[in-house]
Formats: C-alpha cells, structure tokens, sequence
C-alpha cells in the first residue's frame, strides 16, 4: 500500500475508530447511545449510496422496519435467539424486498422516486399498525438473544439497553458489523458499479451513451440499500429491545436523510460521523432543551446546507478533493467517475 494512503486523513480515521471503541468498551453510559447511533448509520449508508445517484430515499424507515420485524418475528415465533442467524436474515429480508420493488423504483427520478418510496413506507407502517398478529401498534420485545451460545444481551423488556458485560458484549458486536459494511460498501464504492453512482447522477444519458444500463445500476444501489437498511434495523432491534411500527414511520426516514446530509456521501464511514454527532446533540437537546431540540436540528441543518453543502466530512479536504468523493457535477469528475465505463 502506499504512502498516499497513510496520509493524514487515514491516520485520523483510525484514531477515531480506536477512541469510538474504546469509549464504547470502558465507558457503559455511553453503550446504549453509540450503539443505536452505529444501528442508524449502517442504514444511513445505503441512503448515502442513493444520495450518490442522485436519489433521495424518503422511505428507507420500510426497510429498517422490515429488518427488526424479522428479528422480533423470529425471536418470538420460531426461537431463534442467535445473532449469527438473525443478522444475515435481516439483511436477506431487506435485500430481497429492495430487489422486488427496485424493479418499479428503478424507473423514476427525482421527485417521483422519493415520493415513491416514501409511500411504500407509510403503506408498511399502516399495516404494521392494524395487524394484530405483529404486535399492532404496540410492537413486541425483542429478547434472550445469543452470540455462538454465548449470552449477549440480558432478557428482559430493557434487553439489550442493559449496562456492563451484556451491554458491552452487545456494543462489540454492532461495532464489528458496522466495521464490516464500512469496508464492503467501501470496496464497492471503487468498483466500476459504485464509481457509476455520481457519473449517473451528472450525466445519466452520457452513461446510457457508453453502453452502460442506468437503470440496472440503480436498481443494484438500490438492493444493497435495502439490505443494509434491514441490517440496521436488526441491529436497533438488538439495541433499543423493542420495535413498533413507528420504525416504518416518515420521520424515521427523516433521520437517515438528516444524517446522510449532515456527513455527506463521499466516504463509506462518513454516515458514522453524522449517526454519532445526531445521537450526541439529540441527547443534550433532550436534557437541557427537551421542548426545542427540533429547532436546534434544524439550525444544524441549514448551517451544513449553507457552509458544507458536501457534508462535515468536506472539512479538512479541499473544495477539489470534496467535490470528487460526493460526485458534485464538474466536468473533470464527470471524466474521472466514466472513465471505467469504456472499458
């Protein structure tokens, strides 16, 4: 590997992963906050990749639902309780219901593929609500979960909210996972398909010109989105104990879009730092401004619209190196992100 990929940057991201770690094993008050937040970016990470295509997924909350509905379904009708099983089928559930519905998405833009998806989404959450059998609007616990037979999250209505060894067995777990999408979804950011994302999002009928299947593209964004989103939504389910219809609702869509804007899209890790930064501020909104905390996010985010329209990640590059990682529309990015779509 190169000395270009030592630089300083690389070397501050690893500081960050080792402190992150380390705060999440040593200090239990803080357990619960980065775990959630860790849940939240692995799904932020697929609105991210849309983001890349110049798609906004105001309905992501469908697929973090269907993730957690998977574990809590699994949990309590058929006694699965190992993490190993749960995750992967988590994210198959989301990867497949994303790859049903990408055939319908992958047609539109704009406008009419956020309001798309955006529908889907209030359609799950208003089943979710009337059906008695998944816990109507009440919702079910989700608990007594294991790793490779070890115990790792104590039972209970609080489950995996519990502090100290269960709590921080838990924490690990998450943080390994989120480890792992951060380095597939980067891999597949370098690859031929990922670096398609912003040249489509620039010139989508350059792209169709070259031989190259806009749509297909999308569509492929679009299920490894829904399988992170049903990941992240296992990985709340783990975290919070409980799921409700809620997590299908609009506002939690909300969320994702909020963090996916507030880091930017550039880097694979970038919704990590927003996930965090939102947990951090809604915490201290909700202790010391509990009736204001909306207006305080807000504020936030017209401030990185106005000052950091590439994210917080844009702050220590240059505007060059920030426009290439998020795909903004210059011509030299333009060639740089075709260039493998000759071949």
């Amino acid at each position: 590997m190169s000395k270009q990929n030592f630089g300083p940057a690389t070397w501050a991201l690893l500081a960050g992963v080792v402190v992150l770690g380390a705060i999440g094993a040593s200090v239990p008050s803080w357990q619960f906050m980065l775990t959630v937040a860790l849940g939240k970016g692995v799904v932020a990470m697929g609105v991210a990749l849309l983001l890349r295509s110049g798609l906004a997924s105001f309905g992501q909350a469908l697929y973090y639902a269907v993730g957690a509905y998977t574990v809590g379904l699994a949990t309590n009708l058929l006694g699965w309780h190992e993490l190993a099983v749960l995750l992967p089928a988590a994210a198959l559930a989301g990867g497949v219901l994303a790859f049903v519905l990408g055939f319908l998405l992958s047609r539109y833009r704009d406008i009419f593929f956020a309001m798309l998806t955006l529908a889907l989404s209030m359609i799950v959450y208003g089943l979710l609500m009337n059906t008695v059998e998944l816990g109507g609007s009440d919702g079910f616990n989700v608990h007594g979960l294991t790793l490779l037979g070890l115990g790792a999250s104590a039972p209970g209505v609080e489950g995996a909210a519990d502090v100290g060894l269960a709590g921080t067995a838990l924490f690990a777990v998450v943080f390994v996972v989120a480890l792992v999408c951060v380095g597939l979804v980067s891999w597949f950011m370098r690859t031929r398909a990922g670096r398609l994302g912003p040249a489509i999002r620039n010139n989508e009928i350059r792209v169709e010109y070259l031989g190259t299947s806009a749509r297909a593209n999308i569509h492929l964004s679009y299920v490894i989105a829904g399988a992170l989103g049903g990941l992240g939504g296992a990985l709340s389910s783990f975290t919070i104990g409980h799921i409700d219809p809620d997590m299908a609702f609009w506002t939690t869509s909300g969320d994702f879009i909020f963090i996916a804007v507030l880091s930017g899209t550039g880097f694979a890790f970038a919704p990590f730092v927003g996930a965090i930064l939102l947990e951090v501020v809604r915490s201290m909104a909700y202790q010391y401004a509990p009736n204001s905390w909306h207006i305080v996010m807000g504020v936030i985010m017209l401030a990185i619209i106005a000052f950091l329209p590439t994210g917080l990640t844009s702050l220590r590059l240059g505007r060059k190196k920030a426009a290439e990682a998020s795909g903004a529309p210059q011509a030299s990015v333009q060639q740089q992100n075709l260039k493998g779509v000759k071949a």
